[in-house]
């Protein structure tokens, strides 16, 4: 079988030469200023005792995310399930893979802490061929890793997905358990949002057409943009992939007998990230417990919402069912996508029905 290699030191060059800024990027900058910052070095790959997306915990040494030099390059590194959106580099005689021409790609902060940075991927032209652009859509993407490891280069290859299908994508870090309690990494997705919507004209972009897009852990995130307060005036929809909706479910799961390596972890994580042991004994860290749960916040003003699940994973649909049948109940689109097989957060990217099915949602809720 002949295979076909399309792109090669060409890409690379340009993949590492997209860093210009867009048209005005750098004059009269709002408080904060959007000024792009050297992105820090991902965190280390491979904790010991972290789930993968498959629930088991892996070895140490095993890449969670891309490296520095993957990141500079667009090499992909890690695992399949780390690099969501990644093209498949297997090419036959019958297809051949063109791999789109790469966004340009700035890290910006949203914050003063060195966890609030985002990466900015859009597509323009000239800053003349920008102006005569009607504004795009945006699209914030928030990582997994329970809430104690991830970093937001992990989307990097869905996000340059979407750029192609007309979208400007912001993947952002935030505030991780082990630096701050809960809800700090809310307010870090809040942020980041308002920090888009305020500097929309620098990447001319829509500031009422972002949608919040989450991974595992990060799905919570995102659920909370959809639920906490106004949902609806901040973002257009919220889509999670395997979206831990519910904590105190991930900490009852976690202490069954029966319950995987992956499971116990998330349990801890729970514990981590409220900064005690739930119970209802305990008004102010049941109060805490109950502020993370996604349910907790459903109002009539909710934005519309897309939760995907597998039949066998980490992270079960029972965590948003409940979330589904409460936004309905007042009136709020809510739909719970099942997948069967065994996969958690990006590898449900595997299931050749999910990604249409992101882009039919996001095209919907953005038109």
């Amino acid at each position: 079988m002949r295979k076909v290699l399309v792109c090669g030191a060409a890409f690379a060059a340009t993949c590492i030469s997209a860093v210009a800024a867009p048209g005005g990027a750098l004059a009269k900058a709002p408080e904060p200023t959007p000024t792009a910052v050297p992105s820090p070095p991902a965190a280390s790959p491979g904790l010991p005792g972290t789930p993968s997306a498959t629930g088991t915990p892996t070895a140490p040494g095993t890449p969670d995310q891309a490296s520095p030099t993957a990141a500079a390059t667009g090499s992909p590194a890690g695992p399949a399930q780390d690099r969501a959106g990644a093209p498949d580099p297997v090419v036959s005689t019958r297809a051949v893979m063109v791999t789109p021409r790469p966004p340009k790609v700035l890290t910006y902060a949203y914050g003063k802490h060195p966890r609030q940075r985002m990466d900015a991927y859009w597509r323009a032209g000239t800053p003349a061929q920008a102006r005569g652009q009607a504004p795009r859509p945006a699209v914030l993407v928030l990582h997994g890793g329970s809430w104690l490891t991830g970093d937001k280069s992990s989307w990097k290859y869905f996000a340059r997905r979407l750029t192609a299908q007309g979208y400007t994508v912001f993947s952002a870090n935030y505030r991780l358990a082990t630096q701050a309690a809960w809800p700090a990494q809310r307010d870090d997705a809040v942020s980041a949002v308002e920090f888009i919507k305020k500097n929309a004209a620098r990447w001319n972009i829509d500031p009422n057409r972002v949608v919040a897009i989450g991974s595992s852990a990060g799905g919570l995130l995102a659920s909370q943009l959809g639920t906490y307060g106004d949902g609806a005036s901040r973002v257009r929809g919220v889509l999670a992939l395997s979206p831990v909706n519910t904590p105190y479910l991930a900490y009852q799961d976690g202490a069954k007998a029966d319950a995987t390596p992956g499971k116990r972890y998330l349990r801890r994580a729970v514990v981590d990230l409220v900064r005690c042991v739930p119970s209802e004994s305990d008004p102010a860290c049941w109060q805490r417990v109950e502020d993370a749960d996604a349910s907790s916040h459903v109002t009539a003003t909710d934005a519309p919402m897309l939760l995907m699940h597998a039949t066998d994973e980490l992270v079960p649909p029972t965590h948003s069912t409940g979330l589904a049948a409460a936004l309905r109940g007042v009136g709020v689109p809510a739909t719970v996508k099942v997948v069967p097989g065994k996969m958690h957060a990006s590898e449900l990217l595997n299931d050749p029905s999910v990604y249409p099915a992101i882009l039919s949602w996001l095209k919907a809720r953005t038109r």
